[in-house]
């Protein structure tokens, strides 16, 4: 006997604190391809405990954070409830604060970058414009602060890809915001070392300069640290491209440069060279002028490779974050829908040959057609790789070899 169907929809209760009986998930986690299945670790932040500078004790504070797990590409999908969260997908973040930002370090966001204008009012920047209201975090990018600060929580921000950190020191108890490193939790504790070497440090290494020690006591995740205190082979984000100002490089999600070189070698040569100038006995050669300031060059500056393979040298004084750019699976999110890009401030992208001919030089014709004319920019200038697109120096030039007499002759087979 076939059972009668229940009506849920349809089926109220008779108290109003209790809701309907039916209940639908719309949110499901889920994993890109080839990436095995997990569960989102959920790490419990341990609570800061404030002690002064007195009763600091740099072995326990300063132990470098508990390893995490990777769980993998973890992106959120939601049911298709609307046509505009079919395709959305974004990175699982469980560990972001909730609540508002601290409103002392913000200032609203007016007039400045909204809509691609400059001062006289015309459109430098094309497809910028709208966009929800924001406040610009101060983000403290070059941590001249010494001591150590203990981050309070790990906040996203509208304003970049990455997250960032509020932490306060120990010390002052003066809050601030920094650029979080992939890994960094509430309750870690990292500090600066812009400002000189810590007394405690320069203690615990006998009062001279170890390296192998400086480098297992400084060189951790979320450490602020002039380039020439970093060993080589380090990732490193937020670098500075002059000394006393803050970092430039690598600030995007997920990014980082290789420390893969030191002027250690050259200064040992210049050292030598020096010597034998005061009159001492070396059995070095002496230097040109241009090979001994090639010498001094590298030897003030440290050599970094970036991600996209370039090479760069940074003064040695400039300063770098041990770690890489927070939220790095910032790459695999997707937006689902228009209305979304403009909540980022994007206007949409028309194409030049959707266009009619007083706008555009593609535009014009019947049917999809840029009417025989060679790819160009909105402005008429040639675009797509050609040979006005590129500079002198990189444009192949024709080599032109001498031909040998009768060579057509002997491929016939004459002799």
């Amino acid at each position: 006997m076939l059972q009668p169907r229940l009506f849920l929809r349809s089926l109220r209760l008779p108290y109003r604190c209790i809701p309907y009986l039916s209940s639908r998930a719309y949110v499901t986690a889920s994993q890109e391809v080839e990436v095995p299945k997990a569960e989102v670790p959920k790490v419990e932040a341990p609570k800061a405990e404030e002690s002064s500078s007195s009763s600091f004790d740099p072995g326990i504070a300063f132990a470098p954070p508990p390893t995490r797990d990777d769980a993998g590409v973890l992106v959120q999908k939601y049911t298709p409830r609307t046509p505009g969260v079919r395709h959305l997908r974004r990175p699982i973040n469980d560990h972001l604060w909730k609540g508002r930002p601290v409103y002392k370090l913000t200032f609203p966001k007016r007039g400045q970058s909204k809509g691609g204008r400059n001062n006289t009012g015309r459109i430098t920047v094309r497809h910028r414009g709208g966009g929800h209201k924001r406040r610009i975090r101060i983000v403290d990018f070059a941590r001249r602060a010494p001591g150590p600060h203990v981050v309070e929580r790990i906040e996203h921000d509208p304003n970049r890809s990455a997250h960032i950190a509020l932490v306060r020191s120990q010390e002052t108890g003066k809050l601030s915001y920094i650029l979080a490193a992939d890994g960094m939790r509430a309750g870690d504790v990292v500090q600066s070392y812009m400002s000189g070497i810590p007394e405690d440090l320069w203690k615990s290494m006998g009062g001279q300069v170890d390296p192998g020690v400086l480098a297992a006591r400084t060189a951790w995740r979320g450490n602020c640290l002039p380039l020439h205190m970093i060993p080589v082979g380090t990732l490193i984000f937020n670098v500075g491209l002059r000394p006393g100002k803050g970092g430039q490089l690598c600030r995007a999600a997920g990014t980082f440069a290789t420390v893969i070189a030191k002027g250690t070698e050259q200064q040992k040569i210049l050292d030598q060279q020096n010597q034998a100038e005061n009159g001492a006995e070396t059995e070095q050669k002496p230097l040109s002028q241009r090979e001994r300031q090639k010498m001094e060059r590298l030897a003030e500056h440290v050599t970094i490779r970036l991600q996209s393979g370039e090479v760069r040298l940074i003064h040695k004084d400039c300063c770098a974050t041990i770690g890489i750019a927070s939220n790095p699976n910032y790459q695999y999110r997707q937006l689902g829908k228009a209305g979304r890009a403009r909540w980022l401030n994007i206007r949409p992208t028309v194409r030049g040959v959707a266009m009619n001919a007083c706008d555009h030089p593609h535009g014009g014709g019947r049917g999809k057609s840029k009417g025989n004319v060679h790819p160009k920019s909105p402005w008429g200038m040639p675009t797509k790789s050609g040979y006005k697109t590129r500079p002198k120096w990189k444009i192949n030039k024709a080599v032109v070899v001498p031909r040998e007499r009768n060579q057509g002759k002997r491929r016939r087979g004459y002799n």
